[in-house]
């Protein structure tokens, strides 16, 4: 998952609004989301190279996701998969200080990342690479490959843009989330960040919808929570930038556990 927008009690309706796309290169095999046979009530989509997952939601209510750290310099090769921290989080019953204890003893053993995770009434992000765990306050957020809230135009733009829409809109239409993910226009070169990559791919990777040769957007997520706790989870998937079949939607009430 390379960038996500997060709107918490933003809207009359919904208190929670998530909107996010997956970026991946294309030879990577992927299964679409739906609800895991081996672990029940969890809706996600599944990475089958590394078995895990970048963003999901359990029945429960219950949430996770989950964007790359760009930073050649600290890559490894022998790192574990990342995915598998998105599957921990909504598939197991350790409770919330165990878990970032888990999280910060094992912040080196994984390339960087940011982890979302919560529930509807409290989302934090986790950052391995500061080992800093970040409430997620009342407002509009975004989230790509840096820490929370970093300035990089896409996310300026798309928060920017999920703003202006919630704040004028009665009632939600799927489509313009929609679109706002599909927005591929490109940062200006004095714009872009530096983050150890060649120019070129600084330019490619500018944009909230990224289509190139080998490596783009793979799907976009829609996740809306109402007052009653009812969830809407859409999915619409992509080849080479362009839609693959209509998008796959889910609907449950939380029921807690």
């Amino acid at each position: 998952m390379c960038i996500i927008f997060v709107a918490v009690e933003q809207h009359k309706d919904y208190p929670l609004i998530i909107a996010a796309n997956r970026d991946e290169f294309y030879q990577r095999p992927t299964q679409p989301s739906d609800w895991w046979d081996e672990s029940p009530g969890l809706l996600a989509g599944k990475d089958l190279k590394a078995g895990g997952t970048w963003m999901g939601m359990s029945r429960a209510g219950k949430i996770a996701a989950l964007t790359n750290i760009r930073n050649p310099a600290r890559e490894q090769a022998e790192a574990r998969s990342r995915g598998e921290l998105v599957v921990n989080y909504l598939s197991c019953s350790t409770n919330e200080a165990l878990f970032e204890q888990q999280l910060s003893d094992s912040c080196e053993a994984y390339n960087g990342y940011n982890l979302l995770y919560g529930n509807v009434t409290r989302l934090q992000v986790y950052n391995n690479h500061t080992n800093r765990f970040t409430p997620l306050a009342a407002g509009f957020h975004g989230l790509s490959n840096s820490a929370l809230n970093t300035p990089w135009p896409k996310v300026r733009r798309g928060v920017t843009r999920l703003q202006e829409y919630i704040s004028t809109a009665t009632s939600l239409d799927y489509d313009a989330l929609f679109n706002l993910l599909q927005d591929n226009t490109p940062a200006a070169q004095h714009e872009l960040p530096d983050t150890g990559v060649p120019l070129e791919w600084e330019q490619r990777l500018s944009s909230i919808f990224i289509a190139s040769p080998d490596y783009g957007t793979r799907s976009s997520t829609l996740l809306l929570v109402n007052h009653r706790g009812e969830v809407t989870w859409i999915e619409q998937e992509y080849e080479h930038g362009k839609k693959v079949s209509p998008p796959r939607e889910f609907q449950w009430k939380i029921v807690q556990e």
